[in-house]
This record gives C-alpha cells, structure tokens and sequence, in this order.
C-alpha cells in the first residue's frame, strides 16, 4: 500500500497541473511543449518516488514497473499521434530513449 501512494503522488501531482494550467483531464489533447511539461513532471516524479523507495529500502515490485509502464505507454501514444499527424517529434523521442 505504502508503495502505490508514493508511486500515485507524481499522477496526482501531474493531473492537477494538467487541470490547473489546461482544464483538461487528457494529456493526449495537449500540443507539444505542454504535453512535454506534462511528461517531465510525471517523469521526474516518479523518479523521485523511485529514490524514495529506495532511501526507505524497499525492494522494486510490480507496482513500480507498473507504473513505469503506463508512464512508458502514454509516451507511445502520443509519440504515434504526432508522427500520424506529421508533427515534429524529437524531443518525446530522447525523453523516451532515456
């Protein structure tokens, strides 16, 4: 439990900025350097819970490649929307090679 709350900190996080700044619950929608801002705050979030799991010694678990996961995922979408719809692309791709 204690594992889903750190990882679900970075999505709360990240969503209410997406509803602060774009009045909208779909990263999808958002054109690019917005929907990057999106993506690096959810990146570096989750980064962090993953430090923090490991200053408190816990072990990586499913939840945690879950949630890399998903993260992973919406990077893909999107990345196929842009390319679909012609428009550039290189910044999404280092963000996910790295």
């Amino acid at each position: 439990m204690k594992k889903l709350i750190i990882h679900s900190a970075p999505v709360v996080i990240s969503f209410t900025w997406l509803v602060a700044a774009h009045q909208t619950f779909n990263p999808i929608i958002l054109k690019g350097p917005d929907f990057l801002k999106f993506y690096l705050i959810l990146i570096l979030g989750f980064y962090v819970s993953i430090f923090i799991l490991n200053s408190l010694k816990e072990t990586i678990s499913g939840t945690t490649l879950y949630f890399a996961g998903l993260i992973f995922l919406l990077g893909i979408i999107k990345l196929i929307r842009g390319v679909m719809l012609g428009k550039p692309i290189g910044f999404l791709i280092m963000i996910l090679i790295v």
